[in-house]
Order: structure tokens, then C-alpha cells, then sequence
């Protein structure tokens, strides 16, 4: 970036006197900005052009000329700043950002939030870290997750807060009466974001390569294989019935991509940048639904400019603020629900851990003021005593009597609200005369975690998607978790009884199974919830069409701008 080098330049002649005017030689000069005197004689020059500074010589070699400065680097930096962010150069205004992140607060006050640049609506939301690819697959993180449903499109998908899966690429689709034949109609009109027409031939491909993925195997062990069977409808052939299968289509995971182009989709908002400092989305005006109201969405990533009091779209993870610095405090409060979603803890019984004192452990939790007294923010967690509306936990007397093990081992993973809670726990245990050795796996899943074998209690977070009741049989069905936490006959059995349940075509009776399945993990002091997180959106006024949605996010085709007041 040819201003920041320029600009790093003026500050290393600058600073030996602070802007006072210096006798100085060009070989000082030279050394003092790392280059030859030639060119030292050309940054002079430039800079004098620019009237950032006056340069009179004196004729002889080492004679010392008078520098003269005529601006600071703070108020050339806010120029070049806002010149960036004027022109829409994104990049330079954030890279410029990390010289001086204690002037970014005024600089930044316009550009935040919603606003219209060059005519085009846009919305710009600060953001804590940088996002992970979105490859295809499941992925951990929730900002992720909702990104990949912005861009990809699959054969169903969710709409709004219904449960139940609807068209997407597929405008209908009809089942067999044995529940073994599956045929999607594929919308005539759908276009990639490079702007070819989308053929169900490669549709079937991305099926396929999606599928062979391990975990995405699990979830549809019932395929037996994919067929193009008209130009516009794909026919999936089951080896058992599988009612739960547009429910499968319909999650972000089974988002379709172009077969060979991974960043491409189909999607309301196509990616026009995917850096660690900034991701854009604009929208994709081929898209064969309502399309979005916004042209672009920005996620401006810089965490070190978090640290200066700038504020952050994410004071939590799931808080999430759109706007302006200066009023981040005082944003109003656009959206807020209690997450279905969950944090949990776990208990594999052996002869380390009885069921008896698994149920005690899980008593000293429940009935203790334990998660009641937990040191976080308040207003960010509800202690639950539900795994879903209505699935409640077992009530047990207090089992004073049941004597804990000697020592037990914990292992963990984020969120952030479990290191406080495996704190806790550690000390209540000690309490009880039971040695807790914590170990933390610094991940959002359990993917990739070796040290699942050797716990006796494991902690996490259960996200839920749209479709609350199906997202726990996916997740009983793919989660890394459950073979470690049961024993193989057990784990075959709950497989077992999975496959019986997706059988069932009424949706009310599989969701009936599901309960059964997990009052009997929580009865059998396997399973039990802790809390869920209360979601929040805010933003500035001018900024409407925000609603909450399952993952703590809101759907970005229906984000809205007024028109500027002239």
C-alpha cells in the first residue's frame, strides 16, 4: 500500500523533533527512513508537492539543510483514512486502522452501521474475529454457519421460524409411498453468482462430493445413490425410509456450492472479498428468490481495534451490536429471544462414575445455587431446566448418602461461560471430598479432540438450528461425542433406535421418539442442559428489517436502509 509507506515515512522524519523544524543533513536523512539518499531527495520532494512539508538545502556535501513541517501524521492518517473509506477502499482504511487505533473512534463514527455509499445501501458490522472458510460440511462457529446460508443455496431450506423445510433450488418435491423414492423439481431459472445457469447435473455432483464427506455420510446413511432423472429433477433412491430427509437438505451443512468453484453458490448475496480483515457479501440479483433489499454487507474484522474501547458487533458472541462506535452503549435494542440452543454436560458412567453418583453429581448442579451464582455478565445466560420446551429433566431426591468417587476427570470446550463453570464445578466437587482434574480443549466441537477417551465429564455447546427437534437427532447421530460417551452397545442401540424413529412419517410421532430417546439419556444421569444464552441484536435507528433468527443472527435479505434525506 503505496499511502501507508508514504505515510511511514513522514512519521520517522517526524518524530526526532515532533514536528518542531531540524537542521539535518541528507545522510541522516537517508539513514533515518532506511534508503539511499536519492530517494530520500524524491520523498522530500513529494512530500514538499503535497504541502506536507518545506525543504531548503544548503549547496555543499554534508551541509545541513532546515526541514520544516507543515502537518502532523495523526491528521495525514485521518486524511488518507477517510479518503479510503470515501472511495469504498475497505482494505486501505483498515490497514491504515491499525497505525493508531486510538484515532479510530471519530474516524469510524460515519461509517459503521447502515449507510448509503455511492447510492448503494450498505451494512457494516464490526467484528471480533476473523471467519473461518466456509468449506462444505458442518462448520463451528454460528457466524459461519448463518454466512453459508446467505451464500449457498440448497434443494430445500428453512423459511422464517418454520420448523418445516420448504423450497429452495427445488421448488417442490414428492415421496413414494414406501418412503424410498425422493424427487426434487428443480427450479428452471437459477443462476450461479458467476452468472452461468445452474444444471441439476451439477447439482447432482456437489450432492455427491457432499456426501462422500464422513461426517455428512452419517447423516445420509439411508441414500443409496443420486439420480438426474429429467433435466430439471433429481431423484434420490433410499435404502430405508428417511422422512427426516429434506429436514437434511434443508441445514446450512448441505448447502450446494458450484462443483468447481468452492466460493461460488447460488445464494440471495454472492462473496466478493473473504479476507482476515474484511469479508463482503453483495447481492446476487439473478437469485431465484425475494431478493435481498441491501446491495452489500460488510464484516470489518479487526480485533486489535476492539482492544481501544471502539466496541465490537460481538460484546459477547451473542450480543451482537450493528453501528456506530460512539453509541455502541446506547444502541437500541432491536431483537432479543432465548437460544434453544444449550450448553450441556455429560457423564460416562464405568466403573470410575456409577449411575447413582452420576445423578448426585447432576443434583449438586440442579440443586445447588451453583449455576445461579456464576460470575458472567448479567442478562447472558438462563439457567434451564429443559432440553426443548416441555423435555424437562428428572427430579430425584438429594441422594445426600451417595458417596462422590475420590477423583474424576473433566474436559471442556468453548464457549468462554465453561471455563467459569468448570471453575465452579472444581470447587464444589472439592467440597464433596471428589479431586476434579479440568482439561480444556480449545475448539468449538469435540472434532479432532483426543483426550475425549480418558474424561469422565465432558462440557460443551449444543447449537440449535431452525428445526429444533431434528438438530438433535443430527446431532445424536454426527457429533464426535457420543462414541466416546457410550459404550458400543449402547451407541448401536441409540443408532438403532434413530433409524426407527426416521422411519416414522408423521413428523409429531418422530418428534415423540426424539423425546423418548432423550428422557432416557437424561433419566440415565447420561445428559443434562445447564443454561441457554439470551440472544441480542442492536443497532442505530435508520437501520429496520432486523429479527432474530435460530443462530443469534437475522437474515440479511430482509436488512433495510431508508433513502438519505437530502
Amino acid at each position: 500500500m503505496r499511502q501507508l509507506n508514504r505515510l511511514n515515512q513522514y512519521q520517522r522524519l517526524w518524530q526526532p523533533s515532533a514536528g518542531a523544524p531540524q537542521q539535518v543533513t541528507i545522510t541522516e536523512l537517508a539513514s533515518r527512513c532506511f534508503c539511499s539518499e536519492r530517494h530520500v531527495r524524491t520523498l522530500l520532494r513529494q512530500a514538499q508537492e503535497a504541502g506536507w512539508l518545506s525543504w531548503k538545502a544548503q549547496s555543499g556535501r554534508g551541509k545541513r539543510g532546515t526541514l520544516t513541517f507543515h502537518v502532523t501524521p495523526e491528521s495525514l492518517r485521518n486524511e488518507m483514512m477517510e479518503e479510503a473509506l470515501k472511495s469504498g477502499h475497505q482494505h486501505n482504511a483498515l490497514e491504515l486502522a491499525q497505525l493508531a487505533p486510538e484515532d479510530l473512534r471519530a474516524l469510524l463514527h460515519p461509517y459503521l452501521g447502515g449507510l448509503w455509499q455511492n447510492d448503494t445501501p450498505t451494512l457494516r458490522i464490526p467484528y471480533y474475529r476473523s471467519l473461518d472458510p466456509l468449506v462444505p460440511g458442518f462448520l463451528p462457529g454460528r457466524a459461519e454457519q448463518h454466512l453459508a446460508g446467505q451464500v449457498f443455496s440448497g434443494l430445500t431450506r428453512f423459511n422464517g421460524t418454520s420448523s418445516e423445510p420448504t423450497g429452495d433450488l427445488a421448488h417442490h418435491w414428492e415421496v413414494s409411498t414406501d418412503g424410498l423414492r425422493w424427487d426434487f423439481y428443480i427450479r428452471s431459472t437459477l443462476h450461479w453468482h458467476n452468472g452461468d445457469k445452474v444444471e441439476t447435473v451439477q447439482l447432482q455432483q456437489s450432492l455427491i462430493a457432499l456426501l462422500a464427506l464422513p461426517a455428512l455420510r452419517k447423516l445420509f446413511q439411508s441414500v443409496s445413490r443420486i439420480d438426474v432423472t429429467h433435466p430439471r429433477c433429481l431423484t434420490f433412491i433410499l435404502h430405508q425410509p428417511d422422512y427426516w430427509l429434506a429436514h437434511r437438505l434443508a441445514t446450512y451443512c448441505s448447502r450446494l456450492a458450484h462443483p468447481e468453484q468452492a466460493m461460488t453458490g447460488s445464494g440471495p448475496f454472492r462473496l466478493t472479498v473473504y479476507d482476515s480483515d474484511l469479508v463482503r457479501l453483495e447481492s446476487h440479483e439473478q437469485y431465484h428468490l425475494s431478493h435481498p433489499l441491501l446491495k452489500a454487507i460488510e464484516f470489518w474484522i479487526t480485533p486489535t481495534l476492539f482492544d481501544y474501547g471502539l466496541g465490537t458487533s460481538c460484546r459477547h458472541p451473542v450480543q451482537i451490536a450493528i453501528g456506530e462506535p460512539d453509541e455502541l452503549a446506547s444502541l437500541r435494542l432491536v431483537s432479543n429471544s432465548t437460544s434453544l440452543g444449550f450448553c450441556y454436560l455429560t457423564l460416562k458412567q464405568s466403573p470410575r462414575l456409577s449411575e447413582m453418583q452420576a445423578r448426585r453429581l447432576i443434583n449438586i448442579i440442579h440443586l445447588t445455587e451453583l449455576l445461579h451464582t456464576l460470575p458472567l455478565n448479567e442478562g447472558l445466560i438462563t439457567p434451564t431446566q429443559e432440553m426443548l420446551p416441555g423435555w424437562c429433566i428428572p427430579q430425584w431426591p438429594e441422594l445426600r448418602d451417595v458417596q462422590l468417587p475420590k477423583t474424576l476427570t473433566l474436559i471442556y470446550h468453548l464457549p468462554v461461560e465453561l471455563h467459569t463453570m468448570a471453575s465452579q464445578l472444581k470447587q464444589y466437587l472439592a467440597q464433596q471430598g471428589c479431586d476434579l482434574t479440568v482439561i480444556f480443549h480449545d475448539a468449538k466441537t469435540w472434532d479432532g479432540c483426543l483426550k475425549l477417551a480418558d474424561a469422565d465429564i465432558m462440557m460443551g455447546d449444543r447449537l440449535i438450528g431452525e428445526a429444533p427437534e431434528y438438530t438433535l437427532e443430527q446431532w445424536l447421530r454426527c457429533d464426535a461425542l457420543w462414541p466416546h460417551l457410550l459404550s458400543a452397545p449402547q451407541f448401536a442401540h441409540l443408532q438403532a433406535t434413530l433409524d426407527a424413529v426416521q422411519t416414522l412419517a408423521d413428523e409429531q410421532a418422530r418428534h415423540i421418539g426424539l423425546k423418548t430417546i432423550f428422557t432416557g439419556l437424561m433419566e440415565s444421569a447420561v445428559l443434562t442442559p445447564l443454561f441457554n444464552y439470551q440472544y441480542q441484536i442492536s443497532a442505530p435507528p435508520g437501520v429496520n428489517g432486523i429479527q432474530l433468527n435460530t443462530r443469534g443472527w437475522f437474515d440479511f435479505t430482509q436488512a433495510w436502509l431508508p433513502a438519505p434525506k437530502s
